[in-house]
């Protein structure tokens, strides 16, 4: 296949080394006239792992060349990918100028091809890091007011996120985790997966949206995960543990830490163990003289969480509200540090007129530490606890369901009824959020 990359920084250059290595035609664009240069010359523009050997073999073997021209190179070519920089603006914005400029300059050479070009339907396919929105709100509509054509029909658009470490990229591209296809139109896509044929790994087809998102997910997961362990180091340290001893035995549990336990977007966590856990890890850091924001910040976290549930129902407007669920999980009547008991505790305290239902909670069985627990903190449960399902429904104009008791799923209505809070994505999730009266928490 004939391609275009434009930018020739470390995704850029990585990814048209490669391509061309993989038996593309490839011809890299940059403004800078000493990357152009460079390449031309058979020399990586960037300091990388195995990328000087790879580039002097696809240049040596016309595979690759480097241009300046944006014209000559979108209509030599029938897929361009965009790797220019999406640096930080000083408030922290995502700064676009860069894609903005490029998808105008790929717009207008497309335009300038006129028939013969608009025949074979050019596909830009977007791989720099960008924010959900970006593609679909800013960019292709100004690839549609150059072109002069439609999204999707005259020209091809997706978006292709990158997984590359530098120091380790050309091995990246070459044994991916996961191949990401945000396509605008099936055919988009199959340009893209036709870029990649051959390499190892998962592939997935999703939404544009979920592909720009997709590499926030990753990039704040990896910063969250070294910040984690770099915090919990030095509270080790503080200790006298050693970090690494305890590390590598919390990474041999694939069943619940490296895992995709957890990972699940739902409602807030509650129980006997973590909130204590975590207040009492903050506290001996405090006391060490440990500074750990992320773990002294993941219960304020929880708690603003468990705070939309309550603002959502605040905008419904409707003041008799129900609620499915009391224990902290499902499968267990313990109310300790539940975060549905502190959903009900703020509905409450703000005058909503609340029932409860959950099947394993009767206030007749509730002994030693969580009667003591519900008296302290719910005091007017008994009056609150529904015996039914149908009685929640009869009585609440929203709902928010805390639990997936097939009891409670089966029964909720569709259409008209109660507005649906769902605080646990409920099965059919899907469906529901085509109506008006359904709510996800944060879906």
């Amino acid at each position: 296949m004939r391609v275009s990359v434009f930018g020739l920084g470390y995704v850029g250059c990585v990814s048209a080394a490669c391509l061309a290595g993989m038996g593309h035609e490839v011809i890299g664009v940059d403004v800078n006239q000493v990357k152009v240069d460079l390449v031309n010359d058979g020399k990586a523009p960037v300091v990388e792992e195995r990328i000087g050997e790879l580039i002097a073999d696809v240049v040596g073997s016309g595979a690759l060349r480097a241009t300046r021209d944006v014209r000559e190179a979108v209509l030599n070519s029938d897929v361009s990918l965009v790797c220019v920089g999406t640096p930080s603006e000083a408030n922290g914005s995502l700064c676009t100028t860069y894609l903005e400029r490029v998808t105008e300059q790929i717009g207008a050479a497309l335009a300038e091809g006129g028939e013969a070009k608009r025949a074979t339907r050019h596909t830009v396919v977007f791989r720099s890091t960008m924010l959900p929105g970006t593609c679909l709100n800013l960019l292709v509509p100004i690839l549609e007011k150059y072109v002069g054509g439609t999204a999707g029909v005259d020209v091809g658009v997706a978006v292709n996120p990158e997984f590359l470490r530098e120091g380790t990229s050309v091995r990246d591209f070459f044994d991916p985790p996961k191949t990401v296809v945000g396509e605008l139109d099936a055919a988009s896509g199959d340009v893209v997966l036709a870029l990649y044929e051959g390499l190892p790994g998962e592939v997935f087809r999703v939404p544009v949206p979920t592909a720009e998102a997709i590499k926030y997910a990753d990039n704040a997961f990896h910063g969250l995960k070294i910040g984690f362990a770099n915090e919990f180091g030095a509270v080790c340290q503080a200790l006298g543990v050693d970090s690494h001893q305890v590390m590598d035995v919390f990474l041999a549990d694939r069943k619940l830490n490296i895992s995709p336990a957890y990972l699940r977007p739902g409602f807030a966590f509650g129980g006997s163990c973590l909130p204590k856990d975590l207040r009492s890890l903050v506290h001996a850091a405090q006391r060490a003289d440990v500074s750990v924001p992320i773990l002294s910040h993941v219960l304020p976290s929880n708690s603003d969480h468990l705070q939309r549930a309550v603002e959502m129902v605040e905008r419904t407007g409707k003041r008799r509200a129900g609620l499915f669920g009391l224990s902290f999980k499902p499968g267990t009547d313990d109310l300790r540090e539940s975060p549905l008991v502190e959903l009900a505790e703020r509905l409450f305290g703000k005058g909503y007129d609340l029932k409860i239902y959950d099947a394993n909670v009767s206030l007749s069985r509730l002994l030693g530490a969580n009667r003591e627990y519900i008296e302290t903190r719910l005091p007017h449960l008994a009056q609150l606890l529904a015996d039914s399902v149908e009685e929640v429904l009869d009585h609440a104009e929203v709902c928010l369901v805390g639990t997936r008791d097939p009891a409670v799923v089966s029964a909720l209505p569709h259409g008209d009824g109660p507005v649906i809070v769902d605080l646990v994505r409920l099965p059919d999730a899907d469906a529901r959020r085509a109506e008006p009266g359904y709510m996800g928490l944060a879906w």
